[in-house]
């Protein structure tokens, strides 16, 4: 179905106000937040919320929930709940997860509107839960007595979708995901040919079994899960961590650059971390250009990033641009106005920031829906009035973080577009465009810096009103270094005012600067992977990061000696030989390394010094 047309139900709520006078609930009060997700993660696989999690992955829904151990809980997973109680048992947190989605009806988990599919769905369901009690070959059989008549012309324990019913029964017979559990469970039944074991097959290859998998089992361990025996990852870079989430074949992130000046060394750090990722789980990486603002963006730049990032031998799956989706976002854009979720100001920029610091509403926050379109077809026109009008999101004016006050989602522009000319007069910010072409890619992952740890909820808030593939986001620290200046804006004004001799100056932290000055692409990616994908901001010394070049090109330089021309002098040896005797001496050229060959030495008793 299409994500645009379904109605934006899933936007999180703000919370409840309990009224005066009203009774005081008699539950227990839990010590989860709402959303939290926790389990004990010293206990087996099958006690973890396996299904509940795979539920999540099925409807989209994953994101909103916080996954969390806890050691102490000898009861089975448990989620808080927003009335302060939390539910608990694996098989009830899938049940809340499926009701509670907008999407679980459309994919029919729980068995959809048919109420016979339902019940029988239900009976699977609780068949699974009467086995948990037996061992696991018992269980084994007992679920395959059952699914091999069931399954003899199907694909599914009930209807033609995967429903609770599957994920239940593939859970009770040890949720054989991984490579290694499967073979169990194959060896207990000994017929590889009957149809449990292609539906056990079906189920292990799903994406959100996988994910789900990925999950229950990254919260305690290092080693991640491996479900194919012949298609082994290469080991985690020392210093980087494991993907949230990620599955091999699974994974595609992106590297979004502004084509407003050249890469400098943190973005360095950023495309080849999207990059390593890409490629450790076999995926895809995307180079887009996000070419949402015409006031700052060149043909220069872009070509000058393109080749900068030949130079950091990075070489992307695919090139996009923001400015090709220009028409799809403008049409979201229209879908959050029609469903309420935006509205157009023309209050000037100063009072608009002093209103968000106060949280204070705008005057045209309650506007009617048909003349916030009148005034969007306006500034999209490119009228001089409507360059006084804006789109703002209509999220929380109250809320503690700044981000979500009525964000700015679309404003007017009339400068000609370096790649689309004239033919749009207004352009969404990157607040707005961001979340939408990342989820209409395909993007699984979108790593990010801390300074936009503020604008994670408002990105997922975006995906969530517009009914998009929610996006996973991987937060980690930008690299800074003491006495030196990243910001695209300053690095200009050097250029522009002659203070350096250009982009590619040695003295620049740009990609071309550090290259020219005799960076190594290994060393590079070495110092990058030592920081990882840690959350901490720190602050270095470039000492430290030519230390790490140092000992890169230690490995293959040769060693050759020089004595100063002019300020030098000259010792005897007494008892050396003279220079017409033509002594040599054979010396390794790299002495940890003798593969790389040997090199004479002339001796004679007039040495210089």
């Amino acid at each position: 179905s299409n994500p645009k047309k379904q109605n934006p139900k899933n936007v999180p709520a703000k919370p409840s106000v309990k009224p005066s006078g009203a009774k005081k609930s008699n539950k227990k009060k839990s010590k989860l937040e709402n959303n939290q997700l926790s389990y004990n993660p010293n206990a087996p696989l099958t006690e973890r919320p396996v299904i509940a999690l795979t539920v999540a992955c099925l409807t989209n829904t994953i994101n909103n929930f916080d996954i969390v151990s806890d050691h102490t809980r000898c009861s089975g997973p448990a989620m808080g709940l927003s009335n302060g109680v939390e539910v608990a048992g694996d098989t009830s947190i899938a049940r809340y997860i499926a009701r509670r989605s907008s999407r679980s009806n459309q994919h029919g988990i729980l068995g959809g509107d048919n109420l016979e599919q339902t019940a029988l769905v239900d009976s699977y369901v609780d068949y699974a839960q009467t086995l948990t009690k037996f061992q696991q070959i018992r269980r084994v059989k007992a679920v395959a007595a059952t699914l091999n008549h069931a399954l003899a012309e199907k694909t599914y324990a009930v209807g033609h979708v995967l429903t609770i019913a599957d994920i239940s029964l593939f859970a009770v017979i040890g949720f054989p995901s991984q490579a290694s559990d499967a073979e169990q469970v194959q060896f207990i039944l000994g017929n590889k040919s009957c149809p449990m074991i292609r539906w056990m097959n079906m189920m292990r290859s799903h994406p959100a079994v996988r994910e789900a998998t990925q999950l229950a089992m990254g919260i305690s361990i290092e080693n991640e899960t491996s479900f194919d025996a012949h298609a082994k990852m290469d080991p985690l870079v020392e210093g980087m961590g494991p993907l949230e989430g990620a599955t091999v074949g699974n994974v595609c992130t992106r590297f979004p650059p502004e084509p407003s000046g050249y890469l400098h060394i943190g973005h360095a750090k950023a495309v080849l971390m999207n990059e390593y990722y890409a490629r450790r789980y076999k995926g895809r990486l995307i180079v887009r250009f996000d070419d949402t603002n015409p006031s700052k963006e060149k043909e220069e730049f872009q070509a000058s990033i393109i080749e900068d990032l030949a130079m950091l031998g990075v070489k992307p799956d695919v090139i996009t641009f923001t400015s090709d989706y220009f028409e799809t976002i403008k049409e979201y854009a229209m879908d959050l106005i029609t469903n309420g979720l935006a509205y157009m100001d023309d209050t000037p920029q100063e009072d608009m920031r002093k209103e968000r610091m106060d949280r204070i509403n705008s005057k045209h926050r309650d506007q009617p829906v048909e003349d916030c379109i009148k005034y969007f077809t306006l500034m999209c026109s490119g009228d001089e009035e409507g360059g006084k009008w804006c789109l703002r999101a209509k999220i929380d004016m109250t809320s503690n973080n700044g981000t979500l006050r009525d964000p700015v989602l679309y404003r007017q522009n009339v400068l000609p577009h370096h790649r689309s000319g004239t033919t749009h007069k207004a352009y969404p910010t990157y607040d707005l465009a961001c979340p939408i072409v990342d989820s209409i890619e395909g993007v699984t992952h979108a790593l990010r810096t801390t300074e936009y740890n503020d604008r994670d909820e408002q990105y997922a808030w975006i995906q969530a009103a517009l009914g998009l593939r929610r996006v996973r986001v991987h937060a980690f620290a930008r690299m800074n270094f003491i006495s030196t200046v990243l910001s695209k804006r300053k690095l200009t004004w050097f250029v522009d005012n002659g203070h350096v001799t250009g982009w590619d100056d040695p003295r620049f932290p740009t990609v071309r600067g550090v290259i020219r000055r005799g960076l190594n692409l290994e060393a590079l990616r070495s110092f990058i992977c030592a920081q990882g994908a840690s959350r901490n901001v720190v602050v270095m010394e470039w000492k430290k990061f030519w230390a790490e070049n140092k000992k890169e090109i230690d490995k293959y330089a040769k060693r050759f000696m020089a004595i100063d021309k002019v300020e030098n002098v000259e010792l005897t040896v007494t008892d050396g030989p003279e220079e017409t005797d033509n002594v040599y001496l054979s010396t390794d050229y790299l002495p940890k390394d003798p593969s790389f060959g040997k090199r004479l030495i002339r001796l004679s008793k007039k040495v210089l010094l």
